[in-house]
């Protein structure tokens, strides 16, 4: 089911509400997304529980997600998270460290958080705020920002990767002004 981008952020906005017909038309308009990303991420046997677990999740967090311009990176998070978490159960793991990661950032005031998020995303050199903010902010695809700069979409894709991981490290370094290095 396709939805234009604005559409989407209206029913977005609608669900975050508590709007329950919203939350439902949300589900249905991201579930393609949700099963296609779970594919490349789960075992075979795994997607369908997936997609449903992160569906559930989604339905019952849309309400805190800060921007409905975040929601598909989100969305992504929740469905790789419920990969590992089923991937874990199968073979019996500990803990990964983007659950601990994950843990650390929750409890932090939703203030501090944003204000770390701000400073890591002034660090990051040009090259790499560029390709954050026209994917999760102007919700870009990877062959849209690629056509925008005049580079290969795996060009994007890696930066994209590497601007990510720099964030992830600046927000879980050891305190205010111990950004990793570059």
């Amino acid at each position: 089911m396709s939805v234009p981008s604005a559409d989407r952020t209206d029913l977005i906005l609608a669900a975050q509400t508590g709007d329950v017909g919203s939350v439902e038309r949300l589900l249905a308009v991201c579930q393609a997304d949700a099963r296609r990303y779970a594919r490349r991420h789960c075992h075979a046997s795994d997607v369908d529980d997936a997609v449903q677990e992160a569906l559930l999740t989604i339905s019952r967090k849309v309400h805190g997600l800060k921007a409905a311009a975040a929601f598909s990176s989100w969305l992504f998070v929740v469905i790789k998270r419920e990969c590992r978490r089923l991937e874990r159960m199968m073979f019996r793991h500990e803990p990964l460290p983007d659950e601990l990661a994950e843990e650390q950032m929750l409890s932090r005031p939703d203030a501090a958080l944003r204000i770390d998020l701000a400073r890591a995303l002034e660090s990051l050199p040009a090259h790499y705020l560029e390709v954050v903010l026209l994917r999760d902010f102007e919700e870009l695809t990877i062959g849209e920002i690629a056509q925008r700069l005049g580079e290969q979409p795996g060009a994007v894709k890696s930066r994209l990767h590497r601007a990510r991981a720099l964030v992830r490290e600046y927000m879980l370094s050891e305190g205010p002004g111990h950004a990793p290095e570059r």
